[in-house]
């Protein structure tokens, strides 16, 4: 029975393709969705996922990297003390103010305050001379796709905060959730706090390259010695961030409500469309049932068409998801696509496609023999 599938899909296509381009723009749907959202929530980590560090040590609790409080400086000398850690540079988080002119209206911006001199902060999108740039007092970069909504002067210069900076590069892979994100040095940070804060934001850690992060940042448990402060690996503390954003700030549940609600459209939609389809074949269906041909055989050719219309579906989805995501790339939409994900909604479309093949068999119930008398 499954060769009569095959071939009923590839000489009435036509009946079909209504079916297979509703699981395509399932499909779709829940690649471009996913990849925003990974692409939206994942800026909130830009911090840990555009640096190289292995470790974060930050105030305790801490649930997301732009919610860094200070931290005591004999934080670095314990983080030094031990033997695996071969660097530690300080961080500054500053909430800013960011005014492109005199008397114009404010925008949020996030300034990272990073050691010139150090090589793990931004490591992945800032270059060694980028870095000497920000030497320079007052200085900072911002990204490429946030120069319009910043409006600084015509000689690029700003003021965060109520004091003057100015622009001396932008570059791609800053943009993160919330803000604006401004990098400068640790002097111009310091300059631009103005809750009075003593103290960097993070201390950021390099370890051996045969230790384990995990292992070492167990070995820091609280001292109040040194203060209070706790360490996280690089990819706990980005993932802690993400899941904040994700669940914490309610937006998760919007998002997940809104691809379960993308899975019943599609299920309706091709189901439906499937129904269609049996439901005008019940004369055929009818005719192999009188000549012998039960009801569960002819339900496997249902099913069996439903799982090719999914591959239809798969193939134009991936082709049409791949040229959305790539225009939206290149109008800097944050946008992320792992092969994990990508996996995840390929399992989906093809559970959609087949749940629809059952609701589809209810057809099959007209397909009786009697049928055939009329």
């Amino acid at each position: 029975m499954i060769p009569l599938a095959r071939k009923t899909l590839l000489y009435e296509w036509f009946r079909f393709m209504p079916a297979v381009m509703a699981v395509g723009f399932a499909g779709v749907l829940l690649a471009v969705q996913a990849a925003l959202v990974m692409g939206i929530f994942g800026s909130a980590a830009v911090y840990v996922t555009a640096s190289s560090a292995d470790l974060w040590a930050g105030y305790p609790g801490t649930q997301s990297v732009n919610f860094g409080r200070p931290i005591g400086q004999d934080v670095e000398m314990r983080l030094r003390m031990d033997p695996d850690v071969t660097a530690v540079e300080p961080y500054i988080w500053v909430d800013g103010d960011w005014r492109g002119s005199a008397g114009a209206s404010g925008v949020s911006v996030y300034v990272s305050g990073i050691d010139t001199q150090g090589s793990m902060m931004f490591s992945r999108i800032l270059s060694p001379g980028m870095r000497q740039l920000l030497q320079e007092p007052g200085a900072v970069i911002i990204d490429r796709a946030e120069r319009d909504q910043l409006r600084a002067g015509n000689d690029d210069t700003a003021w965060i905060n109520g004091q003057r900076v100015h622009i001396v590069a932008a570059l791609n892979g800053l943009r993160g959730l919330g803000g604006v994100n401004v990098i400068t040095s640790l002097d111009t940070a310091r300059m631009l706090q103005t809750d009075g804060a003593q103290g960097p934001s993070y201390y950021v850690a390099k370890i051996r390259s045969d230790a384990k992060p995990a292992t070492v940042a167990a070995h820091f448990e609280p001292d109040p010695r040194f203060g209070p402060f706790s360490v996280w690996t690089a990819r706990s503390f980005a993932k802690r961030s993400q899941l904040y954003w994700l669940f914490d700030t309610g937006a998760g549940v919007a998002v997940l409500f809104m691809a379960t609600i993308v899975l019943l459209v599609g299920a309706v939609i091709t189901s439906q469309s499937l129904l269609g389809v049996v439901a005008s074949s019940a004369r055929e269906y009818a005719m192999l049932n009188a000549l012998g041909v039960s009801h569960r055989s002819l339900s496997r050719v249902v099913i069996s068409q439903s799982g090719w219309i999914g591959g239809a579906g798969l193939i134009i989805a991936a082709l049409a998801s791949t040229a959305l995501l790539s225009i939206a790339a290149a109008y800097g939409v944050p946008i992320n696509m792992s092969i994990s994900v990508a996996l995840i909604c390929t399992v989906l479309v093809l559970i959609l496609a087949l749940v629809s093949g059952l609701f589809a068999l209810r057809g099959l119930m007209r397909a009786d023999p009697t049928l055939l008398l009329r």
